[in-house]
């Protein structure tokens, strides 16, 4: 049985058999239809049932355009690849019922199913666009990893230089690790917030398991909103740059905490301390340090710790950042808002601050970065090239970030938008950069050129 449910959990639905079967149906039941309808009175009914798809497919193709780019319900521009993409399932899933009440029999029957198939074929076409949902386990949020409890890490711990001396010699210390890094769960207290969080997942590279393990940086990363710490790992191609990269090092990389921000899937925390969700800030800039400090083989300076995410979860980066500069003296954010955003300003300053703007206007990026200048920290910003405002807010953040002393770099992505395929293309960019940056490497390492991922002005 479990056996079978971990078969379940680990089909790929994203590319592979399971998509390509989903469109398979979809295409043989069309072609049946037509088929079983292609001469007289049946032929008519036809061109009826596909008149009334077209007809609707066309009206949910204009609503969703409306929704998304004029009224921006969604907070953002859904894109043009899924405003199309939802008027193509809108038109398949009218043709099918038309098809249903207009059919007798077993083609009605078939038309019936045909249903719920165009639907989820709707559905995996629109996440094929997102990339936020990698396999059927991160569907459901499936967390198959081992509690961090399960690990004996060593905090009797060695320096970087130590550690690539002792690599070059062959020392026990450094031959006997895992050939790869392991994904845990933690429940990371809140002593100081009270913080409701959910879980936090830990990403701990090879080196981390030594008798002597090196000091490792740090990244903190957020998932956007709804999402969850899981969703970071599951959707993102993060494990497999750091993996890459710790091959290549003797097992070096940062350590990854992604912790809970927000409580809930469909909460937004906007990452403060507010008095509808609890103190998110005080969690994010004490209580998660601290735990990570205390129990993790890690380089407690600010310059070896980088905060990020993306969507919601950049937001919190570009604004806990500037605030917090003696905890994290990095930005890795990607499609990041201009501002901290649940509603109108007036409905955040009510609902989240007792209607104190000032304690709002502080968890704007700019205005962080503008109240602790000057700064040397760093910030990488990016965001899908389709993504429009993003890009404008890359622009402006970042703007400001460079008038106050940041090293600012802006990256846009050619043919994504607001997605996790731009996430993954900026961060297989932006991670070796980091860390090298952060003394696991050349110091003097530069950004390589990507054909996808442009630097921008």
């Amino acid at each position: 049985m479990a056996g079978i449910k971990n078969w379940f959990y680990a089909i790929d639905v994203m590319s592979g058999w399971f998509p390509i079967t989903i469109w398979a149906l979809v295409a043989i039941g069309i072609v049946v239809l037509l088929i079983c309808q292609s001469r007289g009175e049946s032929r008519k009914r036809f061109l009826k049932q596909l008149g009334i798809g077209l007809l609707a497919g066309f009206i949910g193709l204009a609503v969703t355009y409306v929704c998304s780019d004029v009224f921006l319900l969604f907070g953002v521009s859904l894109g043009w690849p899924v405003i199309i993409a939802i008027g193509v399932g809108v038109f398949l899933f009218a043709f099918m019922v038309a098809a249903a009440v207009m059919t007798h029999g077993w083609l009605r029957v078939l038309a019936i199913v045909m249903i719920p198939v165009t639907l989820l074929a709707t559905a995996v076409r629109v996440n094929e666009i997102y990339g936020e949902y990698q396999t059927m386990g991160s569907l459901f949020d499936y967390s198959p990893y081992p509690h961090i409890s399960a690990l004996n890490l060593s905090l009797s711990t060695i320096s970087v230089r130590e550690w690539n001396e002792q690599a070059v010699a062959k020392s026990r210390n450094t031959t006997q690790i895992p050939k790869s890094g392991k994904l845990v769960h933690v429940d990371i207290p809140n002593p100081k917030s009270g913080f409701k969080a959910r879980e936090a997942l830990v990403w701990l590279p090879p080196a981390a398991f030594a008798k002597h393990p090196p000091k490792l940086p740090v990244m903190v990363m957020f998932a956007g909103q709804p999402g969850s710490p899981t969703r970071f790992f599951t959707a993102s191609n993060t494990v497999k740059v750091l993996s890459t990269f710790a091959a290549e090092h003797h097992g070096l990389a940062p350590i990854v905490v992604s912790p809970d921000q927000n409580t809930e899937a469909t909460r937004n925390s906007l990452c403060a301390d507010t008095t509808k969700w609890g103190k998110a800030e005080t969690y994010l800039a004490q209580d998660v340090p601290d735990w990570i400090k205390a129990n993790l083989p890690v380089n407690d300076k600010a310059s070896q710790w980088t905060i990020g995410g993306f969507s919601q979860g950049g937001t919190c980066a570009t604004q806990l950042a500037p605030n917090h500069p003696n905890i994290y003296g990095n930005v890795l954010a990607v499609d990041g808002e201009i501002a901290p955003t649940e509603g109108s300003v007036d409905h955040m300053v009510e609902a989240y601050f007792a209607g104190d703007k000032a304690a709002y206007e502080r968890q704007v990026p700019q205005n962080a970065i503008r109240n602790n200048a000057p700064s040397k920290q760093l910030m990488i910003l990016g965001a899908g090239a389709r993504d429009g405002e993003s890009v404008d807010n890359i622009r402006k953040i970042g703007d400001t970030a460079r008038e106050n002393g940041w090293t600012v770099f802006r990256f846009a992505v050619s043919n994504w938008g607001h997605d996790w395929h731009a996430v993954n293309a900026v961060f297989a960019v932006a991670l070796p950069y980091l860390c090298e940056r952060m003394g696991l490497g050349n110091a003097n390492v530069q950004f390589p050129t990507d054909s996808e991922v442009k630097e921008i002005s």
